[in-house]
């Protein structure tokens, strides 16, 4: 079959999918959209405009959707049609196809009235609205004629000058008002502003209050298309939505259940300002005291009761909350709150078989055994062990056979508060804690080398809002040591004189403080754009170094049993920022910059903290950690029968990406992006010449170009990117730029520049 041949048959199918009307019944004509005319002087060109778009989208019933110009939904619901209730054409026509939409069921009365009636709730209180068809030989559309008249706008806003306490507050709130005057009469704003109103009673103590006990009159009478509006409330609204209500007594029952709903307050055990009803005491009163925000006689305020429920949720243990206010008014109004906690089951075993990808490109299989008890002293402490193991390939050429295999065992010990002879005040919705970590792990990359890894940290965790979270460690401890080394790495470290090959296997002692801040609303879907920032600083060896006077350069090695440590200060930031072009696209990019500076003790950063470059989440035109550092080219002459090569590494890290996301169809999304950066030493190395971090640095950066497709899977994404490099660092200069020599018919060319990668998750 020619290419002529092929062009013929696409086009047939195309006219095929375009004559969809062709199966419609006789006199029935296919309905394909409205069109909204503005034709009167009054409106601007921006405001028809804006007024048009949010018009159109309360037409009733929608088109058939098209693809490309092609209703090919209702194409194939038209050519599945069957009377049958499963099979393959039954799934077809109903999961895949769409019934054709007909003029006849375009209701245009019923159009224009819900048309007239959101520009007259927009301010256009003259506005009028008709609704008329035109139509052709098998389709026809909708035409609404709008004549929107001028909009009126607020001359006066006025609050209530009565004295009463629910009035009073009402009128404390009209700086914060979201009508202003000169604005547009909008009705949706009247809402928001009665519920604003009501979040703001709500904060002082008028718990009975409802928006419902709003009512906003306008006068519309003004000359010159103004309006006067009036904030009342209504005369019917009862005594008890008028009264501040204060808080009288707190129960809170931490083994709460539908079978027993007693609520027990003979047993009550008071604590501080809040009473306990736990007759099996299966935890310690003390554990509500950052939980309980509200106290007796307070003024009822939502935000601190709101805060108190998610911090019950926070503490761990316990898997629902739920409350009630009870009324108890006999001289003054108050109220009794009672929290009732159902927990979860307190010890927990759980086996889980994962699938991973790490960062440097291996894929496998992790075997997790994990045994948590969630409230280990009855002070909602979360107790919990994982033992593991884990098997992991590189596919492909590239160190090809060299798979790591990991097992280990990870006991750690989380508070739900500060343990600190520091007081730390916390008053956010979050509860802050501390963290203690503990670890080993034997890694054993197959032919080459063995490593014992041991870690702890103990430190803090906290949550300032919802955006923002800090993470500092008092103290991380981290040592490696080499358990086995076989001959063929020997031989490699030997031949190729790579000192990246030594320094995987050094022994690395690292101990110190660090601290991590993160801001990030990219869950905050609605916006439009949305931002991660993630800054780090850590620290090893500074204070000991600096008191024993370490100074490798001059022969000074200082030791911690029989160890040298390691002495630096590690700065690492990421940014990240995602713009929304339309409801199923976005624009996504990330800039990154580390660097890791060592003295005294140390003339390089220990291999587990330095940086690394390339693969499916970096340059994804680059083997993983297969770039730099900087300009440095890794020599070629692996030790014979071996195609093993080395992770490069490097002290200062600098990496950009861009991304155009769109959704293609269903639960596919493509991708079109950039990569650019590169690693480098922070020293130079006579090995290693060109790796060190100089005056020439932007000429040593490495970049790539690529496409992809996403598959949302719901419960994860699946993604595929293949990308080729443009900038080659490692080539002499003046020939790194290597855009000239893409050649996708040439298979070597392919061979040596095409880059396939196959990720869960987006890379950024």
């Amino acid at each position: 079959m020619n290419k002529f041949t092929c062009t013929y048959l696409l086009i047939a199918v195309l006219l095929s999918a375009c004559s969809t009307t062709k199966f419609l019944p006789p006199g029935q004509k296919l309905y394909t959209g409205a069109n909204i005319n503005i034709t009167d002087k009054f409106t601007k060109k921006s405001e028809a405009k804006a007024l048009t778009t949010e018009l159109d989208a309360l037409l009733r019933p929608k088109p058939n959707g098209k693809i490309l110009g092609l209703r090919v939904k209702l194409y194939i619901y038209e050519k599945t049609k069957t009377n049958k209730l499963r099979g393959l054409k039954h799934w077809l026509n109903t999961k895949f196809g769409e019934p054709p939409v007909l003029v006849s069921s375009v209701d245009l009365d019923k159009n224009s009235n819900i048309l007239q009636n959101r520009l007259q709730n927009k301010g256009y209180f003259i506005a009028q609205v008709g609704g008329d068809t035109i139509g052709k030989k098998r389709t026809a559309k909708a035409v609404y004629t709008v004549q929107t008249g001028p909009a009126y706008h607020y001359r006066k806003v006025i609050f209530p000058t009565e004295t009463d306490d629910l009035d009073t507050a009402i009128a404390g709130t009209a700086k914060e008002s979201i009508l202003k005057v000169g604005d547009q009469y909008d009705l949706d704003k009247i809402k928001d502003e009665r519920v604003r109103i009501d979040a703001r009673l709500k904060e002082k103590g008028f718990y009975y209050f409802s928006p419902d006990n709003i009512i906003m009159r306008y006068d519309s009478t003004i000359t010159n298309h103004q309006v006067d509006l009036f904030v009342k409330v209504k005369n019917e609204t009862p005594d008890r939505a008028r009264w501040i209500y204060s808080i009288r007594n707190i129960y809170v029952y931490p083994k709460y259940s539908l079978r027993d709903t007693a609520l027990k307050l003979d047993s009550a055990e008071k604590y501080r300002w809040y009473n306990v009803i736990d007759p099996q005491h299966t935890v310690r009163p003390f554990l509500f005291k950052n939980t309980v925000l509200l106290h007796p006689n307070d003024v009822y305020n939502r935000t601190e009761h709101t805060k108190s429920l998610n911090r019950f949720i926070e503490l761990g243990p316990f898997r629902y909350v739920k409350n009630r206010f009870e009324d108890v008014t006999p001289d003054s109004p108050k109220l009794d709150i009672y929290y009732f906690l159902t927990p979860y089951k307190r010890k927990a075993l759980q086996f889980e078989i994962l699938g991973r990808q790490t960062s440097a490109n291996f894929n496998g299989t992790q075997v997790n055994l994990n045994f948590k008890n969630r409230n280990a002293f009855k002070g909602g402490e979360l107790f919990a062990v994982t033992l593991f193991g884990s098997s992991d390939i590189q596919f492909g050429s590239r160190n090809n056979g060299y798979n790591v295999y990991q097992t280990g065992i990870k006991p750690s010990l989380s508070w739900p508060r500060f343990i600190s002879p520091i007081d730390f005040t916390n008053n956010t919705a979050f509860i802050p804690r501390t963290i203690l970590n503990t670890g080993y792990t034997l890694v054993n990359r197959t032919k080459l080398y063995t490593l014992n890894s041991f870690n702890a940290s103990f430190g803090y965790q906290w949550k300032q809002d919802l955006h923002r979270q800090h993470d500092l460690n008092i103290f991380e401890f981290n040592y490696v040591n080499a358990a086995n080394i076989t001959q063929i790495y020997r031989d490699s470290i030997n031949k190729t004189r790579n000192p990246a090959l030594k320094h995987v296997i050094d022994n690395q002692l690292t101990f110190g403080p660090s601290y991590q801040y993160t801001y990030t609303n990219t869950t905050e879907e609605y916006r439009k754009n949305t931002f991660y920032f993630m800054g780090k600083v850590s620290l090893s060896g500074n204070i000991y170094g600096l008191i024993t006077g370490a100074d490798t350069l001059a022969g000074k090695v200082r030791r911690i049993f029989g160890q040298p440590f390691n002495q630096y200060v590690k700065l690492e930031s990421e940014l990240r920022f995602y713009h929304k072009l339309t409801p199923n696209s976005k624009i996504a990019a990330r800039l990154m910059a580390g660097a890791g500076f060592t003295y005294g003790n140390s003339t390089v950063m220990p291999y587990s903290q330095q940086f690394f470059i390339g693969g499916a989440n970096s340059l994804r035109g680059f083997p993983a950690r297969s770039l730099g550092p900087g300009a440095y080219n890794p020599p070629t002459n692996l030790t014979q029968g071996t195609n093993f090569l080395p992770d490069e590494s490097g002290d200062i890290k600098l990496e950009g990406n861009i991304e155009f996301r769109p959704k293609l169809f269903s639960i596919v999304e493509g991708a079109l992006f950039a990569d650019a950066g590169n690693i480098w030493l922070l020293r130079s190395n006579r090995d290693m010449p060109g790796a060190a971090f100089g005056k020439d640095f932007i000429k040593q950066i490495a970049a790539d170009v690529g496409v992809g497709l996403r598959f949302n899977l719901t419960v994860l994404i699946l993604r595929t990117d293949l990308a080729f490099p443009i900038i080659k660092p490692n080539l002499p200069e003046g020939q790194r730029v290597v855009i000239n020599q893409i050649d996708f018919r040439d298979a070597h060319w392919r061979g040596q520049n095409l880059v396939f990668n196959l990720a869960i998750g987006y890379p950024f």
